[in-house]
């Protein structure tokens, strides 16, 4: 077939395009890949800048003639899409755990003191030591071996999909280089600004009149977060890859991959990222034991001053991935890895008082009250001391000097007591025996640091209980806030969480800056809660080691209160993520009377503990409110959202379905109701309120 002329719309429509411009279109894309695969993953150019440029042009002038020759893996597609909107938030497939931080060889050794208490038998293993990088963790996502999506950390769970802005990181492939890639495949790793180009778009802000970056790491969020992808492509961010998840059906070779073979250990796993296109950090170094770990990160703390990108630390994982398997994680960080940060910013200063802090699981926690002092940016007057057993190694006194940083650079900490300029006046704090907040004696466990007030009726317990399960990842009760909730523990009007749920308007208006509308707005907040998803509320239980993650993953294996309840230690270790620790707390928790006691009234109150799809299988009394109901809901609703209003209905006995027809019973109509509300009028259809459909329910 001949080729036509470059104006020939028809041919370009109809989509003739001849065989050897399609080879050709294939072997530049080839050729362009693998000179940026040599040049960003290997750092070993194949291609002179000029002839890369003349292939890419003539691969762009190609695909402009012939459109339907363009795919999503071209080289072409990293400049930059047109400007989108907003970014959609996406749940991960596998949540991002943060790393424990240790800052010494001493904390090191008590992390691998720990893990090996959980497998003692294990003895002959090595570490992977490797950079971490001050830039943004992304979660990148590959289909049959084509980048799908990317995604920003966010808190681990859910983050926002940037894919746009990902496609535009040339270390990053849109292919892999793969012939038989697996369906799916997960890689982690880590985006970030060298440090030339961020001194390049400091001078260029600096020249325009634009604030400067304050470092490499925020220039790098700000650039991920754009929606203008081009101004991303201008920016040259550059990623390392460090971690690769292959789903287990995959691993065995369901897939049908020959040519991925799944690795034993992170050293595989970081040679098959790179075999397979992508950066991975090349100071990255095997070590058999902890002293060759010390030495790694002995020389790279002075080493890092020559490296084209900030670090603020080393990572060390267990390199068996089985074994890593076998330790899992607990409620926020894996058992198998640490990050070894750098030492933070020290200052001195004076301590004035000692105050005790009772948390919400009744761990006690005495915290230095100091003279101002700016410590890595901000002015910092309060420090924590930990436990009792800190306080004991400091031996602190009122009056001392001490030196004070920011420990993991967020929390500050006492470091240690200049003893040489106490005052002769001093005098030795002793930690109290007995609570502060209720008087009862305080217990320090055999097994634990911590110094406990285990007394459930505390005052600052029940505070801290109900600050946790009002707080945004909770159950996100708007109105609800810490002032609020000491005036009603202080006035006695609620003393455990299931209290908030009987609070009328009437006691409300008893307590402080508390008018009609204020008490009504949180009346009807808190009645709301009732709906927040399973996931939240297991969550805002507060049991120990149960972080929003964590919850996340067990309320996808056990999608209601009772069958977590019921779970033994085993099936509950068995979930990703978990392991025995965490299955023995919230085995230990169920069992307390007390706790069950809690749930049985958070029932009662109407609270949501189950999966929506679980709460709709249920077996039902067959008296329930809306038993054999059929309801449809549309438009806005005035508070609640629609899952709420869809979960409320089938507590009680309704179904829920998508379209009205003859047989819908109900529709419930908020703003903006549209076309389902004219087909239930010409139905005949009840129409309720969001206010007439909950006096239904509790009129039963």
């Amino acid at each position: 077939m001949a080729e036509t002329g470059p104006g020939n719309e028809q041919q370009r429509d109809a989509g003739l395009i001849p065989a050897h411009v399609a080879e050709r279109v294939h072997e530049l894309r080839q050729l362009l890949q693998n000179a940026s695969y040599a040049y960003y993953v290997l750092d070993s150019p194949v291609m002179e800048d000029a002839i890369y440029d003349q292939l890419y042009k003539e691969l762009l002038e190609l695909e402009e003639r012939y459109p339907t020759l363009i795919t999503p893996d071209s080289p072409t597609r990293r400049v930059g899409e047109q400007p989108a909107s907003q970014f959609v938030s996406v749940k991960h497939n596998i949540p991002l755990y943060s790393l424990e931080n240790a800052f010494s060889h001493e904390d090191l050794m008590k992390w691998e003191e720990r893990w090996q208490r959980l497998a003692p038998e294990i003895k002959d293993f090595d570490y992977v030591c490797e950079l971490k990088i001050d830039g943004n963790a992304l979660a990148l996502t590959y289909e049959e071996g084509q980048l799908v999506r990317g995604a920003t950390r966010g808190d681990g769970v859910v983050g926002e999909d940037i894919t746009s802005n990902v496609r535009t990181i040339r270390s990053i492939p849109l292919r892999l280089r793969l012939d038989s890639p697996p369906a799916l495949l997960e890689v982690r790793g880590e985006a970030f600004l060298p440090l030339d180009v961020f001194a390049e778009i400091n001078r260029e802000r600096q020249d325009r009149g634009e604030a400067l970056f304050a470092n490499p790491r925020n220039a790098a969020a700000g650039t991920l977060r754009q929606l203008d992808s081009r101004v991303v492509a201008q920016r040259q961010l550059d990623f390392f890859a460090y971690t690769l998840h292959i789903p287990v059906s995959e691993a065995e070779g369901d897939s049908g991959s020959e040519s991925l073979k799944p690795p034993t250990s992170q050293w595989e796993a970081l040679e098959l990222l790179q075999s397979i296109g992508f950066r991975v950090n090349p100071e990255r170094q095997c070590c058999p034991d902890l002293a060759a770990v010390k030495a790694y990160c002995d020389r790279w703390s002075t080493g890092r001053s020559r490296l084209a990108y900030l670090t603020d630390g080393v990572v060390i994982k267990l390199n068996a991935l089985d074994l890593q398997a076998r330790l899992g994680f607990t409620q926020k960080f894996p058992r198998w890895a640490i990050a070894l940060k750098y030492p933070a910013e020290e200052a001195p200063t004076v301590v004035e008082r000692v105050v005790i802090q009772v948390g919400r699981t009744g761990a006690v926690t005495p915290v230095a009250e100091m003279r101002p002092v700016l410590l890595a940016g901000t002015t910092v007057t309060r420090a924590t001391l930990h436990n009792r057993d800190r306080l004991r190694e400091l031996d602190l006194h009122l009056g001392d000097t001490v030196i004070v940083r920011k420990a993991g650079e967020i929390i500050p900490e006492v470091v240690r007591v200049i003893r040489e300029l106490r005052p002769a006046e001093a005098i030795p704090y002793q930690m109290p025996n007995h609570c502060p907040e209720c008087g009862q004696p305080l217990v320090k466990p055999a097994d634990e640091a911590v110094t406990r007030c285990i007394n459930c009726s505390c005052p600052a317990i029940v505070r801290g209980a109900l600050i946790h399960w009002a707080s945004r990842q909770a159950l996100d009760i708007q109105g609800l806030g810490e002032k609020l909730i000491l005036q009603l523990v202080d006035t006695g009007l609620v003393k455990s969480v299931p209290d908030l749920y009987g609070l009328t308007v009437k006691q409300l208006l008893h307590l402080e800056r508390m008018g009609p509308k204020s008490a009504e707005k949180l009346v009807t907040a808190i009645a709301a809660s009732k709906q927040q998803p399973w996931p939240r509320v297991l969550y805002g239980l507060g049991i120990r080691h149960v972080g929003s993650v964590n919850a996340q993953v067990l309320s996808a294996a056990f999608p209601s209160v009772e069958a977590l309840a019921a779970a033994s230690i085993p099936a509950i270790a068995a979930t990703y993520g978990i392991g025995e620790i965490i299955a023995q707390s919230i085995y230990d928790w169920f069992q307390n009377p007390a706790n069950q006691t809690l749930i049985q009234r958070l029932q009662a109150s109407g609270v949501t503990l189950a999966n929506p799809e679980t709460l709709a299988t249920m077996t039902q009394p067959p008296n329930l409110a809306l038993a054999d109901k059929t309801f449809v809901i549309t438009g806005t609703l005035p508070t609640l959202k629609r899952e709420q209003a869809k979960a409320l209905i089938q507590q009680a006995g309704g179904k829920v379905t998508d379209a009205v027809s003859a047989k819908t019973d109900f529709l419930v109509a908020g703003e903006k109701a549209g076309s389902k509300l004219a087909k239930a009028k010409e139905l005949g259809v009840t129409i309720l309120t969001e206010a007439e459909l909950v006096a239904m329910v509790e009129a039963f």
